[in-house]
């Protein structure tokens, strides 16, 4: 399973030849894409009209959710401590999918080079065959 970050959902709707809607694509014919709150809710702030925002989140909605539950939050701050004690600060909406997708056992396809830096996260490298 893989939790898609904003950084390619944006490429996905707005570049209909770009790599990370190929790759997406794929994902969502295979059932490997998840959902969390703050990517979604990243997403529907640049809509710009109410029939954009309910297109987008009737899409977005039949894809499988992960909740946050308060040991997300916890496992938030812990990664979010791990990295400040090395000097790395991330924003905390990345670290929130980073908990999210360690908990599930997930992947996370980004094209924000920053979440190589978080500790026992796995990263989703598209291969466009």
């Amino acid at each position: 399973m893989v939790i898609a970050d904003t950084s390619v959902w944006i490429p996905f709707f707005n570049r209909p030849d770009s790599p990370e809607k190929i790759a997406l694509d794929m994902l969502i014919d295979a059932d490997e894409v998840a959902l969390v709150g703050v990517v979604l809710a990243e997403l529907l702030q640049g809509c710009r009209t109410p029939s954009e925002r309910t297109t987008l989140s009737e899409s977005l909605l039949a894809l499988l959710y992960f909740e946050v539950a308060q040991t997300t939050w916890l496992r938030t701050g812990d990664l979010s401590a791990q990295l400040l004690r090395k000097g790395v600060t991330l924003p905390l909406s990345d670290l929130l999918i980073a908990a999210l997708a360690i908990e599930h056992d997930c992947r996370v396809y980004s094209l924000d080079t920053h979440f190589k830096k978080i500790p026992g996260l796995r990263l989703y490298e598209a291969t466009l065959a």
